[in-house]
């Protein structure tokens, strides 16, 4: 669902802000949004002042982002991942972007949480290993956290398009 009316989709009808305004009868203001195919928490304010301060504080990194994922094989421990990343630009939301921009810096911590073998066949292998990772970006780039994961050889398993499509298969 698109947070609000855009260009990027005229023909749309379903909007967050005009959903959750119509259920609650109030008007909503937007902190942050996420790109209509990712899932996650949104945050959103009932009057401006209190989303003028909380995007203040997602600014100036004063609020943690965690998120959890299950990746392939296992991922020990915990640790920083200091990759740059160049900007994937979206045909329809980055066409008046510069295409040749230079790699932006991207850092994520990471701190495995458990892992686990499963006696499934995954591919090449008789078993399937995957760690469960609480992952913590200090940068926020498109796609940041899959672009690592699948940096490191640990791909988020669901993950269309960075991801193991045999993993993907067999979870």
């Amino acid at each position: 669902m698109l947070v609000h009316r855009s260009w990027l989709d005229k023909h749309e009808t379903r909007f967050v802000m005009q959903t959750l305004r119509d259920q609650i009868g109030q008007h909503v203001y937007t902190v942050h949004r996420l790109d209509r195919p990712t899932s996650g928490v949104l945050v959103l304010a009932l009057n401006q002042e209190s989303a003028r301060r909380l995007s203040r504080q997602f600014e100036q990194k004063q609020i943690e982002k965690s998120y959890l994922a299950v990746v392939r094989g296992f991922l020990s421990g915990q640790g920083k991942i200091d990759y740059p990343l160049k900007q994937q630009l979206d045909k329809i939301a980055d066409k008046f972007s510069q295409p040749e921009k230079a790699a932006q810096s991207a850092v994520t911590d990471y701190q495995t949480l458990a892992q686990i073998e499963m006696p499934y066949p995954a591919g090449r292998y008789a078993s399937a290993r995957y760690s469960l990772v609480k992952l913590l970006p200090q940068t926020g780039r498109k796609h940041q956290l899959r672009r690592h994961m699948k940096h490191l050889h640990h791909p988020i398993i669901g993950d269309s398009a960075y991801g193991d499509l045999r993993q993907n298969r067999t979870f």
